[in-house]
């Protein structure tokens, strides 16, 4: 047993010596401001690290594969002819046959990938200027888009999707209630972190360059849904297999911008830990090797991670928002608690804090996650990041982003095709969240740093931004002193009950 934990403790420190930093901090204690610091020799490349998950780099690239193969398929039997591959004959004779080409509903998907890429490049370029303002309004706007959407959807006589975007608008609205006294001190880090990404352009670069990328998946994605629409297979056989291309592109596109996470985490993390991009000892080609990276002995990782830590962040910040609102309703709340402690459960082995011990240190996804949680839980610095809603603010900007797009492609599409309007809407929906996604992961990249940093050595970010430091240690302080303070006020709960009860008996 001994052996393998100095394996494992041996394997770290090798790991993070190719960042040229120091081992990672297991024992949750805050790491000193010494001189042994500035020993780091930056980012090694001659120093190797070794590959992680690699059975889930396997998975995705087998899927990726296959994906792609019946996506060519698909598209391709009708495209500008009427069942090229012969397809139709598997069907003939009990589901419906319609007359349909690809190219018909591709030239959908392509405004919705054109939108979704203008309004990615837009977020970008309106980063150091406008970027609060856009998060402001993303989060006021959207619930009554959703609601404006909803309504549509009966009017077209779409119940299902009426319905569905009506519970998406109360969500929504219940959300930002429940977490409206937490958005200055959220939009207050969300401005720090664009002051941190704006001042590293490559990370700009680097953005634009994997939503370039992602167009031209999304172009055979969108080449082969398209042929989904026209298919004759019935509406139910449509719509599972849209289903399933939806699952492999949600997966593909979290995949590329959690690898756009990891780089970003990384370069955020060597400037806060070195001081600046022009300190001397900061290592040579910083964005290359994270780049590297990120590709090779990560990217399993990566994978691993992108498949379940949407979902359960999601879950998340929805229990947490509803938990805060219950009150003194004993029944719901025990209901609420369960589904709370199961999800914080799942988020000790999975969350996003995972990437920037992936890009530090290159430890798996699951140990990597762990030990961000609990490197917050032995600071304190959790009760922090349970009260910043950065995260959730970054997709309702990114939401915002795909509904405006998939509206874009529907309206054209009911102009048309008014009966498969609701496959192509949905559909451009997802592709327009990935692309405007690509550009709102660069600044989630740097809250996560910032909190990691934070939570590692406070003096990293008192370097930086002293004023800064000075209100989220304040916002800390407070946030201890609430917690505290509900312990107590359950324990008195607690207490009072068992003696009634004993007093009773």
């Amino acid at each position: 047993m001994s052996d393998s934990q100095s394996s494992s403790s041996s394997s770290s420190s090798y790991d993070s010596a190719s960042l040229g930093l120091p081992p990672p901090n297991v024992d949750g204690n805050h790491r000193p401001s010494d001189d042994s610091r500035s020993l780091s020799q930056g980012l090694n490349p001659t120093v190797s690290r070794h590959w992680r998950d690699v059975f889930w780099l396997l998975i995705f690239m087998v899927h990726l594969t296959v994906v792609g193969l019946a996506l060519g398929v698909l598209g391709l039997n009708r495209f500008k002819t009427k069942d090229r591959l012969n397809i139709d004959r598997y069907t003939m004779g009990f589901l419906e046959n319609k007359d349909g080409l690809t190219e018909d509903y591709w030239r959908f998907y392509a405004v919705a990938g054109g939108v979704g890429t203008v309004l990615g490049w837009i977020w970008l370029l309106l980063l150091g200027s406008r970027a609060t303002q856009i998060m402001k309004f993303s989060v006021h706007i959207l619930t009554t888009y959703l609601a404006v959407i909803s309504v549509l959807c009966f009017w077209c006589k779409q119940f299902f999707w009426g319905v569905a975007f009506a519970i998406g608008a109360s969500l929504q609205f219940l959300y930002v209630i429940s977490v409206i006294d937490r958005l200055p001190f959220t939009m207050l880090v969300l401005q720090r972190a664009v002051k941190m990404v704006w001042n590293i352009p490559e990370v700009l670069q680097v953005a634009c360059i994997f939503m370039l990328f992602m167009l031209l998946w999304l172009a055979l994605w969108s080449f082969g849904s398209a042929g989904v629409v026209a298919l004759s297979i019935g509406d139910s056989g449509r719509w599972w297999l849209l289903v399933v291309l939806s699952v492999s592109l949600f997966w593909t596109g979290a995949v590329l911008c959690n690898v756009v996470h990891v780089i970003v985490s990384g370069m955020v993390f060597l400037v806060l830990f070195h001081g600046g991009q022009e300190a001397t000892s900061m290592p040579p080609k910083p964005l290359m090797n994270s780049l590297r990276y990120a590709f090779t002995t990560s990217f399993g990782s990566i994978c691993y991670g992108s498949l379940f830590t949407a979902a359960i962040r999601t879950l998340r910040w929805e229990i947490r928002g509803l938990r805060s609102k219950i009150g003194k309703n004993e029944c719901l709340l025990c209901c609420v608690d369960f589904l709370f402690h199961l999800v914080e459960f799942l988020v000790r082995w999975f969350n996003k804090y995972a990437y920037v011990q992936i890009a530090v240190y290159g430890k798996n996804f699951n140990r990597s996650a762990k030990d961000a949680w609990e490197l917050f839980q032995s600071t304190g610095v959790e009760a922090l990041i349970a009260y910043d809603c950065s995260g959730a603010v970054l997709l309702m900007a990114t939401l915002l982003g795909g509904l405006i797009a998939g509206t874009c492609a529907g309206v054209w599409a009911w102009i048309k095709h008014s009966d498969r309007v609701m496959m192509v809407g949905s559909t451009a929906m997802l592709m327009g969240m990935i692309l405007v996604g690509l550009a709102t992961v660069v600044v989630e990249s740097a809250v996560t740093s910032i909190y990691i940093c934070y939570a590692e050595d406070p003096s990293l970010i008192n370097r930086w931004d002293s004023a800064f430091f000075t209100l989220i240690s304040e916002k800390l302080h407070q946030r201890l002193q609430h917690r505290s303070a509900r312990a107590r006020e359950v324990l008195s709960h607690n207490i009072d009950y068992q003696i009634q009860e004993a007093g009773t008996i």
